[in-house]
């Protein structure tokens, strides 16, 4: 898909309006100049942004339903194992966080966890993560993209040292779990920062929703499997 996008360029005799046309859901070349002028484009309001070291990825694909329930899935076992635990849990979806002049990212979920963590304020701004701490885990969901998920996307929390990621695969429920430690990543099968949580359990709470499970009964069926643990 090609994003065309209106800028105004001064010529010597007059202000010419150019239409640029630059290609989502692809990692293209762009300086960081040219990466904020088109975040703060009016019609790009509903893109997603990454950066990372002079690259940009802009995603304009459509959310659908699987990807949406999914989502919600995710951020359930996540925030019902935590509660259980008494683990201090922020959770924000689809924001924005921003280190000037080199990164960039909007995944679908974040969550802060534990205490004494510099939480983003209460704004409609891109977090600065200059001033503010990294989430400690980050989630991408996909059902169409995980391969990005895998790759470039893993070396950009590899690179900005998120504590952990995780890579869901929307299609096949299935979760590629990352602990993340000196510019390097490891697959791992039980959660670091939520110690204690398998994720083949995060991956059952998928496959009961592709098996048209209610989000209530797997909401008991978690509560009942965190009890035995």
């Amino acid at each position: 898909m090609t994003i065309t996008v209106s800028t105004k360029v001064n010529d010597t005799e007059d202000n010419v309006e150019v239409k640029p046309e630059i290609v989502s859901d692809l990692w293209v070349k762009a300086s960081w100049d040219e990466f904020l002028a088109l975040s703060e484009e009016p019609n790009l309001d509903k893109a997603r942004f990454y950066y990372d070291q002079n690259l940009m990825r802009i995603e304009m694909s459509p959310v659908g339903p699987i990807h949406a329930h999914e989502n919600s899935i995710v951020s359930n076992v996540i925030r019902l194992f935590a509660t259980l635990a008494n683990i201090t849990i922020y959770e924000y979806t689809n924001c924005s966080f921003r280190k000037k002049n080199s990164a960039e990212f909007q995944p679908d979920i974040v969550f802060y966890l534990g205490n004494g963590l510099k939480i983003p304020p209460r704004n409609n701004y891109p977090v600065d993560l200059n001033e503010f701490d990294l989430p400690t885990l980050v989630v991408e969901i996909s059902a169409t993209t995980i391969q990005d998920d895998l790759s470039y996307k893993r070396l950009l929390y590899e690179r900005l040292e998120v504590r952990e990621y995780w890579a869901v695969n929307a299609n096949t429920s299935e979760v590629f779990a990352f602990a993340i430690a000196d510019g390097r990543s490891g697959r791992i099968t039980q959660s670091q920062v939520l110690e204690g949580l398998e994720i083949s359990i995060v991956e059952a709470a998928l496959k009961r929703s592709q098996e048209d499970e209610d989000d209530g009964a797997i909401a008991r069926w978690l509560l009942q499997t965190f009890a035995k643990s």
